[in-house]
């Protein structure tokens, strides 16, 4: 049994959890399989759900009743202290509106045709009949996911001809065969995106965003940003040039971005956002999200995700030697360290052997992270460090491998990156995993 489980089921009497069907994902048959299986969810006031929409409702209230006299101001502050730490987003009370759910009662379980994956609210006696149930493959939990924070955040200016990162794959040398990944879609799952930004104005070719109950918002609004997190990795991935300076991997390549963190039901909102991902045609997830320490209850959708042809692409942690980041972690997982550009591993850089046979060390690469600079929301720039920022790299690299051949499989596209991997001088693979990818190389292993 899932500890993710056990532990909510010993706290509160009910837990969260993922359901992966046997039918193939985005059958009929899988739709009629959640539907059947509803039965076994329930709704209760002990869960996190409960406690987000009855936030919302007082809120809600408070905001209707005239001179806000309609609860006690005690009453109003819990509940909006309530919402605001769910959304942690405490300082953006204008954003946080826009996360308020709607007041309608969520159906008792969450269907996510894409991945053939439910989502939904059990006690000991649904989880029981849930396992024995011939129409379910798994029952996994919803870990804690939160965001891969940078270590440093300042001011920069974009004031060379390209960011030093892009020189460090090689990425001037693919653009000089006229690969920039158009045609690719890359899925960004983060804090969003800031569309106004120049250098990212026509980089978004899709948006969405997941209220705190793990809902697609509509209609879609116009791309934005929750903080900063998202537009920087965005930018990495796919920013186009501003004024002749570039620092985006893959400045032709298409991102599907979608709001799926901080707050609320991230599982939920993160599972939401891989489903819709997958619809948009994305060959390619770009995930700086984890929970430190090994849990696999992710690992299911990270083997989805192959499956479904995507390449998961996932930061590894900021917490050093001997940790790391689920789902980065997993040996389904590509993951990524940071270095520097003298070519040193970062030290808050996560790095981690396991006791297996399969993928024994984390990270697998490493990609620039120390020093990134990037785009910033309302314009500019600034320079960030941590795996976070590493990960966009690699998941541009992989776009522009992708339109030199897109037919390219998971796996193809996976070894050609590992393959052209290169250890500089004093880097330590239990660091650093196989070191550097180099672009070239890794066009000469997938498209000879």
């Amino acid at each position: 049994m899932s500890t993710v489980i056990d532990q909510d089921l010993e706290a509160s009497g009910v837990a969260s959890v993922i359901v992966v069907l046997k039918a193939p994902a985005g059958a009929a048959a899988a739709a009629a399989s959640a539907n059947d299986l509803s039965r076994y969810f329930t709704h209760s006031e002990l869960s996190q759900e409960s406690a987000i929409a009855v936030a919302a409702q007082d809120r809600a209230t408070a905001a209707r009743a005239p001179a806000r006299k309609a609860i006690s101001s005690r009453s109003r502050k819990r509940a909006e202290d309530t919402l605001a730490a769910a959304a942690s987003l405490e300082h953006r009370p204008a954003v946080l509106q826009g996360f308020l759910p709607e007041l309608e009662p969520l159906p008792p379980v969450r269907y996510y045709p894409n991945l053939g994956v439910a989502i939904g609210t059990v006690n000991t006696e649904g989880l029981a009949a849930l396992r024995a149930d011939d129409q379910v493959a798994d029952v996994v939990g919803t870990p804690r996911i939160g965001l891969i924070r940078p270590t440093q955040v300042r001011g920069a200016g974009l004031r060379s001809t390209r960011t030093w990162g892009l020189g460090a794959l090689g990425v001037p040398d693919l653009w000089a065969e006229g690969l920039t990944g158009k045609g690719v879609q890359v899925a960004h799952l983060d804090t969003g995106v800031d569309g106004t930004h120049p250098g990212l104005r026509s980089a978004i070719g899709s948006f969405a965003q997941f209220d705190l109950l793990g809902r697609q918002v509509v209609p879609d609004p116009q791309p934005f940003d929750t903080a900063d997190h998202g537009t920087h990795t965005a930018g990495t991935i796919a920013g186009r040039p501003v004024d002749g300076r570039n620092f985006g991997v893959a400045p032709g390549a298409k991102l599907a971005s979608a709001i799926v963190i901080e707050g609320g039901q991230v599982v939920a909102r993160i599972v939401a956002g891989m489903d819709w991902a997958i619809g948009q045609g994305a060959r390619v997830l770009s995930m700086s999200l984890g929970l430190r320490g090994w849990w696999d209850d992710f690992q299911v959708l990270t083997r989805i995700l192959r499956l479904q042809g995507v390449l998961p692409v996932f930061a590894i942690g900021n917490e050093g030697p001997g940790t790391s980041r689920s789902p980065g972690n997993y040996p389904e997982a590509l993951s990524v360290g940071a270095v520097d550009r003298s070519g040193e591993v970062a030290w808050s850089s996560s790095s981690q052997r396991f006791d297996r046979a399969d993928d024994a060390s984390v990270p697998d690469l490493a990609a620039p992270g120390v020093g990134v600079i990037s785009a910033k929301p309302k314009g500019g720039f600034q320079s960030m460090n941590g795996t976070s920022m590493a990960t966009p790299h690699v998941a541009g690299l992989a776009a522009l491998l992708l339109e030199a051949k897109p037919s390219a499989t998971v796996d193809e596209l996976e070894n050609a990156l590992l393959m052209s991997c290169g250890l500089e001088p004093g880097q330590s693979p239990d660091r650093v995993g196989r070191g550097l990818p180099n672009g070239p190389l890794a066009l000469k292993i997938l498209a000879p």
